[in-house]
C-alpha cells in the first residue's frame, strides 16, 4: 500500500441494454465500493453500445488516464458480446482461444447437456498476452490484459471476478464515510457546510436531499482518508447543526 497517493480507476459499461433501459446497471456501485476497500478511487465512468469503435475509443482514452481500468458485459457466448475482438483491436493485438480458459470450460461442460459448443468456446477468447481472472460463480473466467480487467456484466458473475482480486491491486488509504443527517434545507445550511469542510484540511463533505416520514432533510456525508479526522469533522458539524437549531437525526434515506 502506498498511502501518499491516490490510485484512480475508471469503468466502461458495454451494452445496448444498459443504453436502451432494458436493463439497469448495479456494477457501477459494487465496484466503487469494493475499489474503495483497496484504496482505489473509481473516478470515472462511462457507458458504450455494443460497437467496436466505440469500446475501443473508451478503452484507449482511460487505461491511460487512471491505473485501472474495467470494463463489463460483451464477453458472453453469443454474437454480440464483442467487448474482447474490441479490446484486443484497440491494443493492436490479436484474439486468440486461450488455453487455460478452455480447459475451464471443457471441466465445466464436461456432463452438462451439449458440452462444449463453439457458442460456448467464444467465452474463452482473450486478448493474446492476458491472464485469467477466477469465476466461482459461473466457470467462464474474466481476463486481465495489462491495467485492463475485462469483466461479466451479469452483477453476480461480476462480483465472483472482482472478489478474486482481492488483495491483488496496489493501492493507498481507503475513504472512510461519515453520514450526518438532519431535517435542513441544503440551501439553509450551505454556509455552515462549507466553513466546516474549510476548517477541516483533508476532509470532503457531500449534500444529499431526502424525504421521509412526510418531511424533507438532508444527509450530509463527511469523507476523508483519515477516519479520526472524518469522525472529528461529523461530531463537530452535528453540533454545530444543532446550536443553528437543526437537530440530527440518523443518516440515510
Amino acid at each position: 500500500m502506498v498511502p501518499d497517493r491516490t490510485w484512480t480507476a475508471a469503468l466502461v459499461v458495454i451494452g445496448d441494454e444498459i443504453l436502451s433501459g432494458r436493463t439497469q446497471d448495479r456494477n457501477v456501485a459494487q465496484l466503487a465500493t469494493w475499489l474503495n476497500d483497496q484504496g482505489v478511487r473509481l473516478v470515472e465512468v462511462r457507458v458504450v453500445p455494443d460497437d467496436m469503435d466505440r469500446i475501443g475509443e473508451a478503452v484507449n482514452a482511460l487505461r491511460t488516464r487512471h491505473d485501472y481500468l474495467f470494463t463489463t458485459g460483451g464477453i458472453g457466448p453469443t454474437h454480440d458480446d464483442i467487448t474482447v475482438d474490441a479490446i484486443a483491436a484497440a491494443l493492436g493485438v490479436p484474439v486468440i482461444v486461450h488455453p487455460e480458459a478452455r480447459a475451464i470450460l471443457e471441466a465445466y461442460y464436461r456432463g452438462r447437456p451439449g458440452g462444449l459448443t463453439d457458442a460456448r468456446l467464444r467465452m474463452a477468447r482473450t486478448p493474446e498476452g492476458a491472464e485469467l481472472l477466477d469465476n466461482r460463480y459461473s466457470g467462464a473466467p474474466g481476463i486481465r490484459v495489462g491495467n485492463i480487467y475485462i469483466l461479466a456484466g451479469v452483477p453476480a458473475i461480476a462480483a465472483s471476478m472482482i472478489e478474486s482480486l482481492a488483495g491483488k491491486l496496489e493501492g493507498g488509504r481507503p475513504v472512510v464515510s461519515v453520514t450526518i443527517g438532519a431535517r435542513a434545507a441544503e440551501s439553509d445550511v450551505a454556509d455552515l457546510l462549507r466553513e466546516t469542510e474549510a476548517a477541516h484540511p483533508g476532509v470532503a463533505i457531500g449534500s444529499y436531499p431526502f424525504f421521509r416520514d412526510g418531511g424533507h432533510g438532508a444527509n450530509f456525508v463527511i469523507r476523508s482518508e483519515d477516519g479520526d479526522l472524518a469522525r472529528a469533522t461529523g461530531q463537530e458539524l452535528a453540533q454545530r447543526l444543532r446550536a443553528a437549531g437543526y437537530e440530527p437525526v440518523d443518516g440515510g434515506i
